[in-house]
């Protein structure tokens, strides 16, 4: 994959259609300045401050902004937490509004008209597919983004982390728990 992306770069440049320059700044941009790695670093802090928790549940786009992720796509911004009896998955039904400072740029199997259809239809059995067995007992609440509302979903914290610091629990953190299709990892031995 890595040689065909390159050979097409390789073509593109060469026929003046892509600025090596601008398409390093690209993806130094979404490598570094928008990603999961900036959701986990929000969830992991909502973990070890609880003010910055609540203020996350109150006004995510503001509390996500004060540690500088914003952007196109990551305004309206709405935290939803996970809990023993609640569990939270994000879909867009329409299309694929996504909070691309927080998460990224959307994966694929986010777009496509099967999850998106039984996200709502049977979230029990996406969680199944993506490896998420969870008790009957607990609900599942499916959050429709939109082009006015985006979501992040705080996934529960692990246990055995109370040790940990801030990069240690965003470690944790996968892009999955945050749209609610997985759960935070676990601390190694």
């Amino acid at each position: 994959m890595e040689l065909r992306v390159r050979a097409l770069e390789t073509v593109l440049t060469q026929k003046g259609y892509v600025d090596p320059a601008a398409l390093d700044e690209l993806i130094d941009a979404y490598q570094t300045r928008v990603g999961p790695r900036n959701g986990a670093r929000v969830v992991a802090r909502a973990w070890v401050d609880a003010a910055f928790k609540d203020w996350l549940r109150r006004d995510a786009t503001a509390a996500v902004a004060s540690l500088g992720y914003q952007g196109r796509q990551g305004e309206h911004l709405v935290a939803v937490e996970n809990s023993p009896g609640r569990h939270n998955m994000v879909v867009c039904t329409l299309c694929s509004c996504y909070p691309w400072p927080v998460l990224g740029l959307p994966p694929v199997w986010y777009k496509s008209t099967a999850y998106r259809a039984r996200a709502v239809r049977d979230p029990r059995g996406v969680l199944a597919d993506f490896g998420v067995t969870l008790p009957e007992s607990t609900e599942i609440r499916v959050w429709d983004s939109t082009a006015e509302v985006r979501y992040l979903v705080i996934p529960e914290r692990p246990p055995g982390t109370e040790g940990l610091d801030e990069e240690a629990l965003a470690a944790l953190v996968t892009r999955d728990s945050m749209i609610g299709t997985g759960l935070a990892g676990t601390p190694a031995p």
